[in-house]
């Protein structure tokens, strides 16, 4: 029988496209993963493994290897989700990987009712980045990510992933403070402020205003949605702002006519394939999402 550790080891070499890269992420020294790696093959008799420059590319047969581990892994959460919902309530720890504005207006609500209601689970929180938050649990580093999507984005395979919806969260374009623009055609010189271009937001906003004929001028880039708020306040840039950003800064800014308008993002709760209807998902996702929406209904609805 394959030893299920090798197989992980050769599914981290897949993902990271190197041994050095697997083995950083897995907390192993690259002569331990080689080393594990060369055995694995020799239980195979075949080559997994080619080196090409500094990375290493898997071969044909190494390749179905992982996809036949991406199985068994999804098979075991599988099997962990029915054994967990045997017991009468949750129970454990779950790393859950969250970005800023829902770990601020959100989460210490949500942990309350955990604790209260779920006293046998204990629940540890990461502050990540969408992008890299799906990344770590894809690694199987964190058990569960809370993140935004914006339509016609994609944050990770849906083969591999399961996404629950948790809440929803307006997204309205605001043109700088004092901008006197009447028209669509006048707002082609103005200066915008972005997350980087790979984010998913970033994607959406570029693709919606060149649909409305507007080609986006980037003059700013940042992650931080309150530093988009404070420039379009200043009077510096135009952007566009989820309503949870603009009311928790308590802003009295007001979203424009002329910029096209996604209706909403969706909050969502991702987990691994097999997982997703574990109690203590179930759990969490309830928490969070009445939280959410206490939050919302506490504040006054729309900004």
């Amino acid at each position: 029988m394959l030893d299920l550790n090798r197989l992980v080891m050769l599914r981290a070499v897949a993902m990271h496209g190197s041994i050095t890269a697997a083995a950083r992420e897995l907390a192993y020294t690259h002569s331990a993963v080689s080393q594990q790696l060369a055995l694995l093959e020799r239980e195979t008799g075949t080559a997994l493994l080619e080196k090409v420059g500094r990375t290493a590319r898997l071969t044909p047969v190494g390749l179905e290897l992982v996809r036949n581990t991406e199985a068994v892994l999804a098979a075991m959460e599988h099997a962990e989700t029915e054994l967990a919902a045997s017991h009468h309530q949750p129970r454990g720890i779950l790393t859950v990987a969250v970005y800023s504005s829902i770990a601020r207006l959100v989460m210490p609500a949500a942990l309350r009712t955990l604790m209260h209601e779920q006293p046998g689970l204990e629940l540890r929180l990461r502050r990540l980045d969408p992008q890299e938050a799906v990344l770590q649990l894809v690694a199987r580093r964190v058990d569960a990510v809370i993140v935004d999507t914006f339509s016609g984005t994609q944050l990770a395979p849906a083969d591999t992933i399961d996404a629950a919806e948790i809440g929803r969260d307006p997204v309205r374009g605001y043109l700088p403070e004092f901008h006197p623009a009447g028209s669509v055609e006048q707002l082609s010189d103005l200066p915008w402020v972005m997350e980087p271009p790979d984010a998913p937001s970033t994607q959406w906003a570029m693709r919606v205003c060149r649909q409305a004929g507007i080609e986006p001028r980037v003059v700013y880039e940042s992650s931080d949605m309150l530093f988009h708020l404070r420039m379009v306040e200043a009077g510096l840039a135009a952007a566009f702002l989820p309503d949870l950003v603009v009311r928790e800064a308590r802003s009295r800014v007001a979203p424009s006519p002329l910029l096209p308008t996604e209706p909403e993002r969706r909050i969502l709760l991702l987990t691994r394939t097999g997982a997703a209807e574990h109690p203590a998902f179930r759990a969490v996702r309830g928490a969070v999402a009445a939280a959410l929406s206490k939050y919302v209904s506490s504040t006054g609805g729309n900004p």
